[in-house]
Formats: structure tokens, sequence, C-alpha cells
């Protein structure tokens, strides 16, 4: 992957998405529930109505799921600059954000980053 790109990862019952930032790292965004530790898979994803973002090595985010690059919108939304997407995404590290399964998920975080405007048709 190259910096910038959307990396889509295969989870059981849905896809999680972060975005590469170069040196093996992604960002993304993972449901917390009060004071639990951070989830990226479970029931708690569902009800979660806050997400911590995290710079994490991207074979830690994957562990053993299959992953690939996936700039699926680039097709409709053209990308900001990689220096601007970057530059903006060092802002987000360790913040906590408002999450929503249906209007403010995973893939709509990546692609707010990516495009400037937060998209997801997997909701």
């Amino acid at each position: 992957p190259q910096p910038g790109d959307l990396i889509e990862i295969d989870r059981k019952v849905y896809q999680h998405w972060a975005l590469y930032m170069g040196d093996g790292y992604v960002i993304n965004v993972t449901p917390v529930d009060e004071g639990a530790p951070s989830l990226s898979v479970s029931t708690t994803s569902i009800s979660a109505t806050r997400a911590k973002v995290k710079k994490q090595l991207l074979k830690e985010v994957v562990g053993n799921h299959k992953w690939r690059v996936n700039n699926k919108y680039d097709r409709s939304l053209t990308p900001l600059p990689v220096e601007k997407i970057i530059w903006s995404v060092e802002h987000w590290i360790d913040k906590e954000v408002p999450y929503d399964v249906l209007g403010s998920n995973c893939e709509h975080f990546v692609t707010e980053l990516r495009y400037g405007e937060g998209v997801s048709d997997q909701v």
C-alpha cells in the first residue's frame, strides 16, 4: 500500500477499514464502551457511541484476516493530496470521536480523511 490508501479488512460479519500512513502503519477507529478496552469485532461495535482513533501497525490491525487496498471511491470522488491526508491524520491520533455504525463508522472516518467526505456503502 501507498500512504493515503484505504485498507479493507475482512471480518466475520462486516468490513473493517483503515487508512495507510506509511512505514507499515495505519490509522483506524475502534468502538469503545465506557471504560472497556477498545474492540474491533464484537456486538459492542453495533451499540457503541464513541470510538478511539488509533495509529497501529497494519499487521496488528489485520491479525489473521484477509485485507486489500481498496480505493473504490476513486471512481466517483477525488482523493485529497497525500500530504494533506497525512497531515490531517496526525491530528486525530488518540482522540475519541462519535461513533455510529450507520452514520459514523470506520469506513466513514477513513473516507473523510481520503476524500474530504465520509461515505460507506456497507450500511
